[in-house]
């Protein structure tokens, strides 16, 4: 689909500039109104790879980003902007109708700087991208992704992209690192395959959930214990509380 609200040269245009990737017409429209009126430039797509193209080719302030898109879902245009030198510190604001623990877990776990629910009120999503605005600007860590994880034995270092086990570092895949992440980002909390293969490959992939069990044994091999990421019998895994 054809992108609306054409972005203008940043160094012509000071305007802080957003993005919205959303297919629900009459939400983007709304937001882009109130957006506009609150000084931001406002660019929209209906589809991901609209979407995607408009943020890698003119890398905006901040995304706003729907989950469930047409051509590519949400949370692998995520993946995209974040592996993109452009685009990999652009704020992203996760729009989502899925409301559970675990789904915001994956959502920040990927690189969200926000999780926001929906139906949610249009004033408040303008108050946390200020905020995010104000973090970013005084130089705090924004995305939960910048901040390093502990967990037992386990440090990640998710700027750098690596893992340690004892001040080791650990030789992973980038898919054997997204569900590593994902486990200790919440210590004691059962995922199911389901949500680790939303964390780790994408829900756009064509694989069997099985697919995680694979992945799962060589991550605990590396580990060098079985015992820190356990089986859920009947749901899937968590990491040792």
């Amino acid at each position: 689909m054809a992108p609306s609200g054409k972005m203008e040269d940043p160094e012509k245009n000071p305007r802080e500039r957003v993005l919205i990737i959303e297919d629900e017409v009459a939400l983007a429209e709304g937001l882009a109104y109130n957006l506009r009126r609150e000084g931001f430039e406002v660019a929209q797509a209906t589809d991901g790879k609209t979407g995607l193209d408009m943020a890698k080719a003119n890398p905006p302030d901040v995304v706003l980003l729907d989950m469930m898109l047409p051509g590519i879902p949400g949370v692998d245009i995520l993946r995209e902007l974040r592996a993109n030198e452009k685009t990999k510190k652009v704020l992203v604001i996760i729009l989502s109708a899925k409301s559970e623990e675990s789904d915001q877990v994956v959502g920040f776990s990927m690189g969200a700087d926000d999780y926001v629910t929906k139906p949610f009120s249009v004033k408040v999503l303008l108050e946390r991208i200020k905020a995010l605005k104000r973090r970013k600007a005084e130089g705090e860590p924004v995305a939960m992704t910048e901040r390093p994880l502990h967990a037992g034995p386990i440090r990640i270092d998710q700027v750098r992209h690596k893992a340690f086990l004892n001040g080791r570092e650990l030789d992973l895949t980038p898919t054997e690192f997204r569900l590593l992440q994902c486990l200790a980002a919440q210590p004691g909390r059962a995922f199911t395959r389901r949500h680790l293969m939303e964390a780790s490959i994408g829900d756009g992939a064509v694989v069997l959930e099985r697919t995680i069990d694979v992945h799962i044994k060589t991550l605990r091999r590396k580990l060098e214990d079985d015992s820190l990421v356990e089986t859920v019998r009947g749901v899937g895994y968590r990491f040792r509380e």
